[in-house]
Parts: structure tokens; sequence; C-alpha cells
């Protein structure tokens, strides 16, 4: 009776939201949408989105990956990634004779602009971010001369700026709020009269699958987060779990890499996926969990995420002439 009833406990919390913000479903898309319209092969430069059953699938499907801009055969069709490029990639896509597809996701297009904007203002731009992201590398990019990377809290005593009345943060979009909000604490001892962007640079989709994770913690002894290891903000999520009182977690692609050992002695497990994950790769790990006694699932949900972003510039246009041309017909 005692084993019976140790197995009814068992339980998932099932985190939502979860998995795909409107910023990777749009890069997602394009890529997909840009095989359909123009053919195999679509060169992609980096990943698309930092999550590899998403690439194996584009990559089956026609796309190839490249790294640089170089590689890719000159009169190609190019699409960028979600995590933005610097404008010195795009010019690199001038010169090889390129066709163009910009999939960066419109929140870190907004960092961009305001980058753009407050070096043409003459300030030092101190970027909250880990160095080596591609978000990173692509908005420093834009005013290298002016933007200074701030990797962590402790690396705040590095940081010299020229004139300390004008001065003002900017943050990657994929980091954990908490961790951002404490180098900006740590900015703002070191420079008083630091100014913060007109708007919360940290996207709302990691936010909100943050925040989703910190609730149902102190109730789990077994966090799963499905994602890839370099995914930003799936990596996140572990951490934050950990932080705000789940006994264990673990990042995951599959749930073939799942191992039975973690569930000794658990009847809560936390389940929730990053920014960039395919639902369908959850459900597998529900699968993998209702086959070992945790068949019953309770959502907990925070808050319903509505928001789309519409396709590209460059593939709207040329899907609105195809369909121009139908009608013709």
């Amino acid at each position: 009776m005692g084993a019976m009833s140790t197995t009814a406990q068992r339980r998932v919390l099932l985190a939502a939201p979860r998995g795909y913000c409107a910023g990777v479903d749009r890069a997602v898309i394009a890529v997909e949408k840009a095989l359909e319209q123009y053919g195999a092969p679509i060169y992609v430069r980096k990943q698309i989105v930092h999550n590899k059953y998403v690439v194996q699938t584009l990559e089956k499907q026609g796309a190839i990956f490249v790294d640089e801009t170089e590689e890719v055969p000159e009169g190609s069709i190019v699409v960028f990634s979600a995590h933005g490029v610097a404008p010195s990639v795009h010019d690199e896509a001038r010169a090889g004779k390129l066709a163009t597809i910009d999939a960066t996701c419109p929140l870190v297009t907004k960092v961009h602009k305001e980058a753009v904007r407050f070096a043409e203002e003459d300030y030092d731009i101190l970027l909250v971010g880990h160095e080596g992201h591609e978000e990173v590398v692509g908005t420093m990019g834009e005013a290298p001369e002016r933007i200074h990377l701030v990797d962590g809290a402790e690396d705040v005593a590095n940081v010299q700026v020229r004139d300390e009345s004008k001065v003002v943060w900017l943050s990657q979009t994929t980091l954990s709020v908490d961790e951002t909000m404490a180098t900006v604490g740590e900015l703002k001892k070191r420079f008083p009269l630091l100014v913060s962007p007109p708007s919360d640079d940290i996207c709302y989709a990691t936010q909100n699958r943050q925040v989703v994770v910190k609730q149902i913690a102190p109730e789990t002894d077994l966090l799963i987060v499905v994602g890839s290891k370099n995914s930003s903000n799936s990596i996140r999520l572990v951490e934050v779990g950990l932080e705000y009182g789940a006994k264990a977690g673990h990042l995951v692609d599959f749930a073939e890499e799942l191992d039975e050992a973690w569930l000794d002695g658990v009847a809560t497990v936390g389940l929730t996926s990053g920014a960039s994950v395919p639902e369908i790769l959850v459900q597998g790990v529900l699968a993998w969990l209702a086959e070992r006694g945790f068949g019953e699932v309770e959502v907990v949900r925070t808050v319903e995420e509505t928001l789309t972003f519409s396709l590209p510039k460059e593939l709207r246009r040329d899907l609105r002439a195809e369909a121009a041309g139908k009608v013709a017909e």
C-alpha cells in the first residue's frame, strides 16, 4: 500500500507559458516560407534559433547553416538569425551579392535601435550580457566605439567611461531578470546618473517563463527544462528554478537524455521549456514521465501570451507579389 500511495502522489507541474515565443516562431516560419517560396538551398547565418531539433529539422528541409556570411555562395539567399547581426554583416551580404531575409526578433531590433540612438547622443552604453553570445555581438556592432560589455555584477568594477553623467544601460534580451537587475544595481552604485532604457529590454517571453518557474520551484523536487545547451534563456530557467527552491534541475534537448536515477525520491516534477523549443519535445518528456508513474499533470499558468510578429518584410513583399500574380492569372 505504501508504494502505491507514493506512486499516486507523483505529479508533474507543467509550466505555462513555455516554449516558442513570437520571435522564434517568426524566425522558424521565415526559413520554412523561404524554402517554399524560393526552393532549396536556403542559407542561414548561424543557428536560426538556439535549438538542436529545430536546426536538424530545417536542415532536412533544405536549409544550410553557416557560421559566416562569406561561406554563402555569391547570389544566394541568406537568412539572418533571430539573434540579430551587426551592420558589418549586412555590408558583407551586399558585397557577396546575397539576397537577405532578416529574421532578427523585433525585440532585439529595438535594442539595436536604442544603441544607435544613444551612441548618436554621445552616451557611453553599458550592455549587460554574456560575452560571445550572438545577440551581444550583433548589438555591440551597432556602435563598437561606444558600447561596453558588462558580463555580470562582478564585471562592474572593470567599466571605464568618458563622462559619468552620460551613461546608459541596455541588456541582452534573454538574461534572467534577477541577474540583470543585480548587475544594474551595482552599475547604479558606481554611476548614480546612469540612465535606464525607455522600456525594459528583457524579452517578455524570457520574463514570463521565469515567473512561472519561480512559482512552481518551491514545490518541485526535480525541475526539467527542455532546451539546448547554447540557449541562454533555457540555461537561465534551470538557474532560476534552483534559486527559487527546486531541489534539483536539469537541461535536456530530448526525452532520451533523461536519467531514471533523477526520479529517486521524487514526488513532484516541474517541467518547462525554453523560448526556442517546439512543443513536440515537451510532449516527449511528458510521455517518458507518464511511463514511470508521473501521469498526473497539473498546468500552472501565470499569463496568456498573445503577441505575434509579422514575417520579415522581404518575404512579405515576395509573397504578396506571388499572390497578386495568381489573381492576375
